[in-house]
């Protein structure tokens, strides 16, 4: 049995598990999920996190190494950038689109309401552009800052290739670097099924299932909006000849993950590992899918869009063009800046609701099921960050696209397979 198919098991048991703590043992729920659940969860996530930034910045130092010069990985740059925004906003409309459809909002009552913390504000994309720019590379890598991390390792690569034989050693000690930490990453993938188990044991203890079947309209309804957006993706793939089927098998380690931790940055490794799988350039995979982890949410946009017109919804509030307007522009615009770890959700759907005027009380309402949803999400978020790595190499083939091979040691078998 792969690893993969034993980390979706251990995610049902987990499911079972907390489900049954409950209904039936209520009074253990507290003391299990503080000294033992919650312990597991959080210390496998933070392992996780402890390989990401070694292996997308070294991953990405050598990825840049092998592009020819700034103006080409420019080119990438903004190859990726507008497709990004593109898909985000297809995105944004798919989960508007379906929540105005199915309303799933209309006519509900008696929701309870968990307390939630509440500070949302409108971003400043001003403020977030400036502080994209590190300070010290050091501090970057040291505060798991993804896109600082990133940013430095381009200005790194470009020195790099100015510096001609004589950045050999560095490169050489970069490649090391990477190679330590995928083996690393490999001993902590065999902890994942505990991890998992742990995660959703601890969520559906604590929420139970009533709170499930009671937003089930809710929840079929942001299934069925991801689930369109990953036809749209599939349809991309299959007019670009890239394989669609063959995309989706090579990429299952990486998707399994994303559900099971609903993290984008806990699959991102795993990820890097599948491109070489499914064949995607080395150099175009250690550049796009980093970054796309970093910017590239299509799941929180779908979700949060469909959020705010359900909760407009049960408010009863007019879907006017101009509040459409405000949901779309600040879905957009935050979900790329949004952390790619659990719990960013209700930090999103609090800054959607104020910039757009909604009720906050509807962020109450939702918490009880984003942890979950946000599986769903996540699993979005990765397929549309590696579809638009692909999407990346079809618009290059004009161009000479270097290889390289960021994986080959995981092709013994003891990755996540």
């Amino acid at each position: 049995m792969s690893l993969s198919t034993i980390i979706l098991l251990a995610l049902a048991i987990g499911a079972g598990f907390g489900a049954m703590l409950h209904e039936w043992f209520p009074l253990l729920i507290i003391p299990l999920n503080h000294y033992l659940l919650a312990p597991l969860g959080q210390a496998f996530l933070r392992l996780i996190q402890f390989v990401v930034v070694p292996i997308v910045f070294s991953a990405l130092i050598m990825g840049l190494t092998r592009i020819q010069n700034a103006a080409e990985m420019g080119r990438y740059t903004a190859k990726l950038l507008f497709s990004y925004l593109v898909s985000s906003i297809i995105a944004v409309a798919v989960g508007l689109a379906t929540a105005i459809v199915l309303q799933p909002g209309a006519g509900l009552t008696g929701l309870a309401q968990t307390q939630v913390e509440m500070t949302g504000k409108a971003p400043d994309l001003i403020n977030w552009l400036v502080e994209l720019i590190p300070t010290n590379p050091l501090m970057a890598l040291s505060t798991s800052n993804l896109l600082q991390t990133i940013i430095s390792g381009a200005l790194i690569g470009l020195g790099i290739q100015r510096s001609g034989v004589k950045a050999e050693p560095f490169i050489a000690f970069i490649e090391s670097v990477y190679v330590i930490s995928e083996k690393i990453l490999f001993l902590i993938l065999y902890l994942a099924p505990v991890g998992v188990f742990a995660l959703m044991a601890s969520v559906i203890a604590e929420q139970g299932v009533g709170i499930l079947l009671r937003l089930l309209t809710y929840m079929i309804g942001v299934v069925l909006a991801i689930g369109l957006m990953i036809g749209f993706y599939g349809l991309i793939l299959l007019l670009l000849k890239a394989q669609p089927l063959r995309f989706f098998k090579s990429f299952f380690p990486s998707l399994s993950l994303a559900f099971g931790t609903a993290s984008s940055n806990a699959a991102l490794p795993v990820s890097l590992q599948n491109a070489q799988d499914y064949g995607l350039s080395g150099t175009i995979a250690s550049f796009a899918i980093p970054l796309g982890t970093a910017l590239k949410r299509d799941g929180m946009a779908v979700g949060q869009a469909f959020n705010a017109i359900f909760i407009a919804q049960l408010y009863e509030v007019p879907l006017t063009p101009n509040l459409l307007l405000a949901i779309a522009l600040s879905t957009i615009l935050v979900s790329f800046s949004t952390a790619g770890v659990p719990g960013a959700g209700i930090v999103m759907m609090t800054t959607i609701f104020t910039a757009a005027g909604l009720p906050l009380e509807g962020v109450a309402i939702l918490a009880g099921v984003d942890r979950l949803m946000d599986s769903f999400h996540t699993v979005l978020n990765v397929i549309g960050n590696v579809a638009n790595a692909v999407v990346l190499e079809r618009w290059e083939s004009d161009h000479q696209v270097p290889s390289l091979d960021i994986a080959s040691s995981g092709s013994d078998g003891s990755g996540l397979r």
